[in-house]
C-alpha cells in the first residue's frame, strides 16, 4: 500500500510542483495523459520547474508625442527627428 501511494505522489511530482503556476491545468494533463511515457513525465517536469517569463511592461505617461520606431524614446510633438538617435520619427 504505502508502495502504491509513493508510486503515485511520484508520478504526479510535477503537478505537485506546478501547482502555484498559472499553467498549472496544463502541466497537470500532460502529466495526466503523456507521464506514463518516460519522455511525457520528464517534459512536464521540466516545464513545472521552468521560470515564468513575463515581459516588463513599461509605464508610459500619455502625451501627444510620437514614439521613435528606433530607439523607442518619446520625442515632442511636431518633432520630425529622434532626439536621441536623430533618426526619423
Amino acid at each position: 500500500m504505502l508502495f502504491l501511494i509513493f508510486s503515485v505522489l511520484l508520478y504526479f511530482l510535477p503537478t505537485i510542483i506546478a501547482r502555484d503556476k498559472p499553467d498549472a491545468t496544463a502541466i497537470f494533463l500532460v502529466n495526466l495523459l503523456f507521464g506514463w511515457t518516460i519522455i511525457g513525465w520528464f517534459v512536464a517536469l521540466i516545464w513545472a520547474c521552468a521560470e515564468q517569463r513575463y515581459a516588463p511592461v513599461r509605464a508610459v505617461l500619455v502625451s501627444s508625442g510620437r514614439f521613435c520606431s528606433q530607439c523607442g524614446r518619446l520625442s515632442p510633438y511636431g518633432a520630425h527627428f529622434c532626439s536621441a538617435c536623430d533618426r526619423a520619427v
